[in-house]
């Protein structure tokens, strides 16, 4: 698997370098507005090297499978789904979302096909949570909100990787990151398909990571950010239904993209703001926007993923009260954050003032 993993990087790296070249026959430029953070147009066809190294990747494996004597029926069966599943995915959602980057989509029409696309994954593939355990009381049994609730987070991890794809290197390191701790967990609790499904994925963002650190060459556009949610929650949902880890853990790895996008969707819904359209108040924007640098802003987002990547990995093998712990511990720490922003916020205003 590390083999491949390495192969599926270097295709990602070489598209992303052909493909970052304005004179690329796919570049789609990606034209500065009042909502970026750019100052330049950018190609935004990253995404097409991420899909095309992780497609890749799991035809060779899958190949490597078919025609390995050591596999078992069982073995066989099992990652041939999961590995058709997340091709599937890939090209069908892939697609879409590279119309929406070359002609623009009603957001309707995107919401709609998304909507879709999740509930034929949930419902047929049976990737659904029927409960929500709260550490130290007891679970919460969903009952028929199951599926509804299965659905929402897929689509809602599918947009809020399009929300927080805003800023140089932030998606594809919540990616790598993210997906490393995912294909860990995997592997650790017998699973060897889910682990290098991850791992060809964190392989492939690497690849394009390369080009799109600040200042970034290069955009994912929808084609990856879109992409990249829906396959992260598809996968999310395998993990739990296979009982690799309960709900929190997937939460607590990508937190730092759920966090900020979540709260930034409920302030804008008590302001009663259209929450569709693109804006620039994510809080790793504000904080570009307050004066920090791109590298900075993502060096310390980067920090904060590790950190919640390695708090899931703890929370796996703690007791209850210590799962409980953890949990208040990252909410009080991300509205701590949320709090800190406001204060930089601030400073920055009154300093411009006195300018």
């Amino acid at each position: 698997m590390l083999g491949i993993a390495a192969l599926v990087f270097m295709v990602s790296y070489s598209s992303t370098r052909y493909l970052s070249s304005p004179t690329s026959k796919v570049a789609v430029l990606d034209l500065p507005n009042d909502r970026s953070l750019h100052l330049s147009p950018t190609p935004r066809s990253g995404g097409l090297a991420i899909l095309g190294g992780l497609l890749l990747g799991l035809l060779v494996e899958r190949c490597m499978a078919w025609f390995s004597a050591s596999v078992t029926v069982g073995e066989h069966n099992g990652p041939v789904h999961a590995s058709i599943l997340i091709s599937g995915i890939a090209l069908v959602i892939g697609t879409l979302s590279f119309w929406d980057d070359v002609v623009g989509l009603r957001s309707s029409v995107r919401l709609g096909i998304h909507t879709f696309v999740a509930i034929a994954i949930c419902w047929g593939y049976a990737l659904i949570v029927y409960e929500i355990p709260v550490p130290f009381f007891g679970t919460i049994q969903l009952s028929w909100m199951a599926l509804p609730l299965s659905v929402l987070f897929v689509i809602w991890m599918a947009n809020l990787y399009n929300f927080m794809d805003g800023m140089d290197g932030f998606a594809a390191g919540m990616t790598v990151v993210g997906h490393v701790f995912l294909g860990y967990l995997a592997w650790k609790g017998g699973q060897p398909s889910l682990a290098a499904i991850s791992l060809f994925i964190a392989a492939s963002a690497a690849g394009f990571l390369v080009y799109n650190i600040p200042p970034a060459k290069i955009f994912m556009g929808d084609v990856g950010s879109v992409s990249l949610g829906f396959l992260t929650g598809v996968i999310a949902l395998l993990g739990i239904r296979a009982g690799l880890f309960d709900v929190w853990v997937p939460l607590l790895i990508f937190s730092p993209f759920i966090a900020d996008a979540t709260l930034t969707l409920l302030r804008r819904l008590l302001r009663v703001e259209k929450v569709w359209e693109a804006h620039r108040e994510h809080y790793y924007q504000r904080l570009v926007l307050s004066g920090w640098s791109h590298r900075k802003t993502v060096w310390v987002e980067y920090a904060l993923m590790l950190l919640s990547g390695v708090s899931a990995i703890v929370y796996t093998h703690a007791g209850q009260l210590w799962r409980l712990l953890i949990l208040i511990g990252w909410l009080a720490t991300y509205l701590s954050l949320a709090l800190a922003v406001h204060s930089i916020e601030r400073q920055g205003d009154s300093v411009r003032a006195e300018a």
